[in-house]
């Protein structure tokens, strides 16, 4: 790869970056007049701004964070055509990096979930869409959203290295991506086997 390969590929990785960084979850508790550290688990994450300031919210925030994905997988695919699988790859890690390590509020940031669906759904559509399905069957079985997005993470390499013709840059990310999901839910790790993980139920 030559230097100006270089040079584009570091100009994706910072864009892809700022681009996870920005603290969706924080701008819109703020907007609602509360401090997202100061709230629950104080995570600064879709799931937690669900939980508490409701579901309007919440799911503005996981859309938010989910377009963040996409963008950062989207925008190398046009730029950079001749390299499109390496380029997307390196934006979509970037930024699910800068939302897990947001430099705006001190290198805190969420767990990257919402960040790596809408990121995967311009990747490759199809693995997502498997991915989901396991979350969806996980949550509605046991009612944890940390335990659904753990199993779905573990899908992703699965589906990838089973879906046929795959690039290797796709593969690398995806593995990456399943261990860096994992490590960011050690907490909720702990608590569902102490049992005192938090569970969604109906009231």
């Amino acid at each position: 790869m030559s230097f100006v390969d270089y040079s584009s590929l570091f100009l994706t990785a910072g864009i892809g970056y700022l681009i996870g960084a920005i603290p969706f979850a924080v701008v819109i508790a703020r907007f609602k007049g509360a401090n997202i550290f100061e709230l629950g688990s104080g995570n600064p994450g879709a799931t937690n701004v669900l939980r508490n300031l409701g579901k309007p919210a919440g799911y503005t925030c996981f859309l938010l964070d989910a377009l963040k994905g996409f963008v950062a997988a989207s925008w190398p695919c046009f730029v950079f055509p001749e390299q499109a699988a390496l380029f997307s790859v390196v934006g979509l890690l970037s930024a699910i990096l800068g939302h897990s390590f947001s430099v705006f509020i001190g290198f805190r940031g969420g767990k990257g979930v919402a960040t790596t669906i809408g990121g995967l759904l311009a990747v490759n559509w199809l693995m997502i869409l498997i991915a989901v399905c396991v979350w969806l069957v996980v949550f509605y079985l046991w009612k944890y959203v940390s335990l659904a997005s753990i199993c779905m993470a573990l899908s992703l390499p699965l589906s990838c290295f089973l879906l046929q013709d795959r690039p290797l840059p796709e593969k690398v990310l995806v593995a990456a991506l399943a261990i860096l999901i994992v490590v960011r839910h050690k907490s909720n790790i702990i608590r569902i086997l102490q049992g005192t993980e938090h569970r969604f139920l109906k009231k």
